[in-house]
């Protein structure tokens, strides 16, 4: 049975290699808190069984199955990378579940009593999920952390590191939508710190 509190919703966001899953995965460790990261609710509704497994492999075809039958991400992601109207038809399938899904999560947080959710999603300000946050986070690092960290743990290109920066909004687009930022460019128990000092805010006497 839920207390007569209410679950407060954070949503939480940043621009690519900006360290949003490792403040998320604090958060889980140190509050109350119900985390969901939307990139991985979209690759789980991707799985053999799941909502979008079908859809996508209709759309796609088998092609795009490996060894075990289950979908290849990156082959679909070379795929959409290049045909615009296939990444549309992609997104018309993924968007609508993985919101299905995110809204049960917070169904169930909330029923189990959690003090507050946290929704991670890079694109959380263009999918309109901030209307459903009580306050969102933009998780910033200057670009040359951002990418230091992208070539060091996914090896990416300085080209390709180039463009999904410029895919996604910029520094002072995140910043006028977003109610509070993090620096999350130096050590991260500076991080912590700013989480705590944003956290204490929170919490009632």
């Amino acid at each position: 049975m839920r207390q007569n509190k209410r679950m407060k919703m954070i949503g939480v966001t940043g621009g690519v290699g900006s360290g949003k899953s490792e403040v998320m995965k604090y958060i889980a460790g140190n509050y109350d808190a119900a985390v969901l990261l939307a990139d991985h609710a979209g690759h789980l509704l991707m799985k053999s069984g799941q909502a979008c497994y079908e859809p996508v492999r209709r759309l796609f075809g088998d092609g795009v199955l490996d060894e075990d039958g289950e979908l290849d991400r990156s082959r679909i992601a070379r795929i959409v990378y290049q045909d615009h109207a296939q990444l549309e038809a992609l997104s018309r399938i993924i968007h609508p579940a993985v919101r299905k899904y995110i809204s049960e999560q917070i169904e169930a947080a909330a029923e189990q009593g959690k003090t507050y959710f946290f929704l991670e999603a890079a694109l959380l300000l263009e999918e309109h999920y901030d209307e459903i946050c009580d306050e969102v986070w933009y998780i910033y690092a200057h670009q040359s952390v951002r990418r230091e960290r992208l070539k060091k743990s996914r090896n990416y290109s300085d080209a390709k590191i180039t463009q999904m920066i410029a895919n996604q909004l910029d520094e002072e687009e995140f910043k006028k939508r977003c109610d509070i930022t993090i620096d999350n460019s130096g050590t991260f128990e500076n991080t912590a710190r700013q989480i705590e000092a944003r956290m204490k805010q929170w919490r009632t006497p």
